[in-house]
């Protein structure tokens, strides 16, 4: 299944993947980083393999450079982890991320919701917006003149 991903007609999860997901969400929770534990921080986490070609696929059509850049990564910055050398200790209890890469946004310690696979830069976008528009919107800036 590396590189696929089930979405309902509408471009939601299906039932299915959103139950699952709620399930995963309250039974496991996940620590918390020291540089993710700031109000309001929100993070992408992609769990990837040293030897996944839709990971390379990513990194050439997407890259980490230009999400960072783009307006939805600087809301949650990118965190690549190598999953071949196992989860660090803050993301220990991350399940259900059989294939490679996922996509885990993660916002004041919990998984706010994730993308399984790629196929393509335009599929990806789509699926991060929609992803982070699941975050609580940021408090507009306050003028300082």
């Amino acid at each position: 299944m590396h590189g696929r991903f089930e979405i309902s007609r509408a471009g939601a999860p299906t039932r299915r993947q959103a139950l699952g997901a709620a399930v995963a969400a309250l039974a496991c929770p996940v620590a918390v980083s020291s540089e993710d534990r700031a109000v309001g921080a929100a993070r992408l986490v992609m769990l990837e393999r040293h030897d996944c070609p839709w990971c390379r696929r990513w990194l050439r059509e997407v890259g980490e450079a230009a999400w960072n850049n783009s307006d939805l990564g600087r809301r949650a910055p990118l965190r690549r982890v190598d999953v071949g050398r196992g989860l660090p200790e803050d993301l220990a209890g991350l399940r259900n991320w059989r294939f490679t890469p996922t996509f885990v946004l993660m916002a004041e310690g919990r998984e706010v919701g994730r993308i399984t696979g790629y196929q393509s830069d335009w599929f990806f976008w789509q699926q991060a917006e929609a992803l982070l528009a699941r975050l609580p919107p940021t408090p507009p800036r306050e003028d300082t003149r």
